[in-house]
């Protein structure tokens, strides 16, 4: 089996580099102590190895590091030692709505070249244990002004928030479309407690998926249903690969997080058996194509 695990994390602990894995703030991961280990690359490539799985490309997004830049400069001297040619290309954080935006985004690219685009967490909710930043920034001009650089730079914007958020940023990408948008995590599915909550989230997919410039990654599942199956995944992946086609959804993994909840060959032999009906164009184009196009990785 062929991949680009087109989501996931890599970290070393220690320095305050991480400060939410040393101290681990309660939110909607519950205990997640075994996360405070380092995770690499090689890390990825060995669990990749054990599952049978042809790793063809990594795309790494930020991991809230206490300092943005110092991991991605961590992260271009790290991937250079590594003795097994994988391509790997990283998506650094970056506050849009910072007065230094534009500075900071010029040193996140001239630190390496495998910056792709950015990521800025945008998840807001009533609860305080699934709110990541209660600020409502798609609301901000300023925010909307950084957003404005990354047209200028052809860069991705990882776009991470709830099915609630999704009607507004729906009508802000559609003002910017020279700037590629990916959907996290399938939109994070987390009202579920009555059928409004499907509603917001396949709406919302529905309104994303109208503007082209809009990919989703089928991942993070486990994050918001920490015991997940086959079938409780199964109208998740669906639902998504009809709203946007198979030619804009990859499938990723969110490791190291989504190791709290799943192997990583369990989880891809799931990924394969949703498929078991697709052409094998779309599988490839599912398990790979679109994010080595899309991310542009070489290699």
């Amino acid at each position: 089996m062929r991949i680009v695990d087109a989501h996931c994390h890599f970290w070393r602990m220690g320095g305050g580099r991480y400060p939410w894995l040393e101290t681990r703030p309660a939110n909607l991961l519950g205990d997640y102590t075994a996360l405070a280990r380092d995770f690499t690359l090689g890390h990825l490539q060995a669990l990749a190895r054990q599952a049978g799985i042809e790793l063809a490309g990594v795309v790494h997004v930020e991991a809230n590091a206490a300092d943005p830049l110092a991991e991605t400069r961590w992260l271009e001297q790290e991937l250079k030692a590594q003795t097994v040619a994988v391509p790997v290309v990283l998506m650094p954080a970056l506050d849009l709505a910072a007065d230094d935006v534009a500075d900071m985004l010029a040193q996140q690219l001239a630190s390496s070249p495998r910056v792709r685009g950015v990521r800025q967490i945008l998840n807001v909710h009533a609860d305080p244990r699934l709110d990541y930043v209660g600020r409502h920034y798609l609301r901000e001009p300023g925010w909307q002004r950084g957003l404005a650089l990354l047209e200028q730079h052809g860069l991705i914007f990882e776009l991470q928030l709830y099915p609630a958020q999704m009607p507004e940023a729906a009508a802000l990408v559609a003002r910017y479309p020279g700037v590629r948008f990916v959907l996290n995590h399938a939109g994070m599915y987390v009202d579920r407690q009555a059928v409004q909550g499907w509603r917001e989230w396949r709406d919302g997919l529905r309104a994303l998926a109208a503007c082209r410039n809009v990919q989703i990654k089928l991942s993070g599942f486990g994050m918001l249903d920490h015991h997940w199956t086959t079938d409780s995944l199964a109208p998740l992946v669906f639902e998504a690969i009809d709203a946007f086609g198979s030619v804009r959804c990859m499938f990723a993994s969110n490791f190291p997080v989504c190791s709290l909840f799943s192997s990583y060959q369990r989880l891809w032999q799931t990924y394969d058996s949703l498929l078991a009906q697709a052409s094998s164009s779309e599988r490839a184009a599912l398990f790979a194509d679109n994010a080595q196009r899309f991310y542009q990785l070489q290699g």
